[in-house]
């Protein structure tokens, strides 16, 4: 730093106060937006490469801190003392989105690929836990875009099951629904949830995971627009019936 004119160093002060980098990683934005301070930060924030600028010492560091003694992976303890320092529930859903982001293969297990990669991934630099922690507010706003909360609502059925299965613990599928369609404010959630424990009782597969979105975004909650010719798994057929059955919505 000793070695850049005034000007420079001016730009490299500003640009790390913004954005919260090393200087070493401000300088290399720098360079690249030919030490113009908005170019350099436009390159830095729009283009997927120049976040490999990120210094990943410090996520390392982040990492190591909650990764299993015996695993090179971060399992249950180590999300749960995460989840105790970023102050939210282990339950909370904006944990969901964090495993969204680091593209995380299975529920309450972080490799150090998924966990580096994804806090890189997430359009600013995230090395510590307290920029992690600001960053909460964004990740749940997300679940109020609509094809985000999508992307999120099919990632959530891989994470959740248990490896090596195809389908979906039912137990696990109903806690996972009701997560979610918390967010979306879906009436019948509570009346699909008991429907499936009293008729069906089995592993949720994939497709009835997918279609039961498609049926919540496109059919009314008193299901005036509900098509019984539709292509509906069958499944989603029988909760119509059982809805009318049990005078929970009465038939047009």
């Amino acid at each position: 730093m000793n070695k850049l004119g005034r000007g420079h160093r001016d730009k490299l002060q500003q640009f790390m106060q913004i954005t919260g980098v090393s200087d070493k990683v401000a300088i290399q934005a720098l360079k690249a937006g030919e030490w113009h301070l908005e170019g350099a930060l436009d390159i830095f924030y729009s283009q997927p490469h120049i976040k490999s600028f990120t210094d990943s010492r410090h996520l390392e560091e982040l990492y190591n801190r909650y990764r299993d003694p015996y695993a090179d992976m971060i399992l249950a303890e180590g999300i749960t003392n995460l989840c105790n320092d970023l102050q939210v529930d282990p339950q909370d859903i904006v944990m969901l989105v964090i495993s969204w982001h680091m593209k995380a293969a299975t529920m309450c297990e972080y490799s150090k690929q998924e966990f580096v990669g994804g806090l890189q991934a997430l359009g600013q630099v995230i090395d510590s836990l307290e920029k992690l922690r600001e960053r909460l507010p964004y990740m749940r706003s997300e679940l109020k875009d609509e094809q985000k909360f999508r992307e999120i609502y099919i990632f959530a059925f891989s994470w959740a099951k248990e490896k090596g299965q195809k389908s979906l613990a039912l137990d696990t599928a109903i806690g996972m629904w009701q997560l979610l369609f918390a967010e979306r404010q879906w009436p019948l959630i509570d009346h699909w949830c008991q429907f499936l424990q009293d008729r069906h009782n089995k592993a949720i597969s994939r497709d009835t995971w997918a279609q039961l979105l498609e049926f919540v975004r496109t059919v009314d909650p008193q299901l005036s627009n509900y098509d019984a010719e539709g292509a509906w798994p069958y499944l989603i057929d029988e909760f119509v019936e059982y809805l009318y059955e049990n005078g929970i919505l009465q038939r047009n």
